[in-house]
């Protein structure tokens, strides 16, 4: 009886220890990154890459959106979470389901780590815009973009601006290289400062959103 009470006792400890939570916490050039790991299995390099994608990107995107970013930032390691990742108030919580089975996936923190620098709050301008842009910014500060097989798609008819993420992210691209260099951060910045208006497009760029889809399907290349 002593030798079972025994054995139940070492494989719950295992249990425990196979589950523990770590929190570790990284502060650099004025800079606090909190890490919190919920998996045990979870690979040390990916985590070791997941902090160095932030260390890399996070300051390149306050340098060029908005200076007053949060200087605190969380990482949580998630396994209960069954998306991607998910961004909210200074927390990034990561898959880890998703992050072990994508390991070449380190620009998902760069999308994420973006929405931490929009901070639009209740922004007066569309959703679709704000994963855009993050997705935009991933576009081009992404570290391993090409090790992951990331990249914006190819205009394709029936597509449209409000269908979010990359595709919007090109449409992005297009108006910076074919209309109006520092649209985007233009556009960020109203978001921020909630001003942004339908009318914001023709402010910015000289042309409505219409026409500049219409143009853009006209001739997609970038």
């Amino acid at each position: 009886m002593k030798k079972v009470i025994f054995l139940s006792l070492v494989l719950s400890l295992v249990y425990r220890s196979g589950n523990a939570q770590t929190t570790e916490v990284f502060k650099k050039k004025g800079y606090t990154l909190t890490v919190i790991n919920q998996d045990a299995t979870f690979s040390p390099e990916l985590k070791a890459k997941l902090i160095s994608t932030f260390w890399k990107v996070y300051p390149e995107l306050e340098k060029e959106y908005n200076s007053k970013t949060s200087k605190k930032v969380t990482f949580v390691i998630d396994t209960a979470y069954r998306g991607v990742a998910a961004t909210d108030n200074g927390r990034v919580a990561f898959s880890a389901k998703y992050m072990s089975t994508h390991p070449q996936d380190i620009d998902v923190v760069t999308h994420e780590v973006m929405h931490i620098v929009q901070d639009y709050g209740e922004t007066t301008g569309p959703g679709w815009l704000t994963e855009g842009i993050a997705d935009y910014a991933r576009y081009k500060f992404g570290v391993n973009n090409e090790g992951a097989k990331w990249a914006l798609p190819a205009y394709k008819a029936g597509q449209s601006y409000e269908n979010s993420y990359r595709i919007t992210a090109r449409f992005l691209a297009w108006i910076e290289a074919k209309i109006k260099p520092g649209a985007v951060k233009a556009f960020d910045k109203q978001m921020r400062n909630h001003t942004f208006t339908d009318n914001t497009w023709k402010e910015v760029t000289g042309k409505t959103l219409n026409e500049l889809w219409a143009d853009y399907t006209a001739n997609p290349a970038l």
